[in-house]
């Protein structure tokens, strides 16, 4: 199967964004261009964490829903939740209401406050696990790599949950970590301008 499919503007794009409508502008805005915003980047791994078992379309159409459920994502506000913030998550329907996914992400903010104390950042811990470029130098179609195997066992080390090999390798892609864009794809090289730009997080 071609990897790539033709956009409304006559130029290549990786399949996937194909699937849905709302993939198109999420493929040539977000995907894949650097983030070194720790709320960003925690939106993105807890997203990915409420994904499990499900779709990104399912969690990409309650995105605006789950910013407003979680206080924008501010980790620092989200590890302050008590029971009456669970209740009322749970009572959501505009967001996944799974419990554990929702007792994960106040757990994983009160892990990430703890990493910005003792880091700095939450971006430079994370940006740590880049993978060398030339080993990403042509897009995968693997759903795991060395890094993120590396990065989900440090962070459930830490404590993290909802941060398996598969949902970070995700996120990665998603973040700009590496730059998973298929040859031929119109936004490929568009992020790797970005990404070359693109000042890594101290730490």
């Amino acid at each position: 199967m071609n990897a790539t499919i033709t956009g409304p503007d006559g130029k290549l794009r990786c399949r996937w964004c194909g699937a849905a409508p709302e993939f198109l502008a999420y493929h040539d805005a977000e995907w894949g261009f650097p983030v070194g915003d720790d709320r960003r980047l925690f939106e993105k791994l807890c997203l990915e964490g409420f994904q499990s078992g499900l779709s990104w379309r399912t969690i990409l159409a309650k995105r605006e829903n789950f910013r407003a459920a979680f206080h924008d994502f501010d980790f620092d506000r989200i590890a302050r939740y008590a029971q009456r913030d669970i209740d009322r998550l749970l009572k959501d329907a505009g967001i996944v209401r799974h419990r554990g996914k929702i007792e994960a992400a106040i757990n994983n903010a009160r892990q990430a406050r703890e990493l910005v104390k003792r880091e700095g950042s939450l971006a430079a811990f994370l940006w740590r696990y880049e993978p060398h470029p030339k080993s990403f130098a042509k897009p995968q179609t693997v759903s795991t790599s060395a890094e993120s195997l590396a990065l989900s066992k440090a962070l459930k080390k830490l404590g993290w949950k909802f941060v398996g090999p598969t949902t970070v390798h995700a996120f990665m892609q998603a973040m700009g970590l590496v730059n998973d864009h298929v040859e031929g794809c119109v936004i490929r090289a568009k992020v790797e301008r970005a990404r070359k730009s693109f000042r890594r997080p101290d730490g």
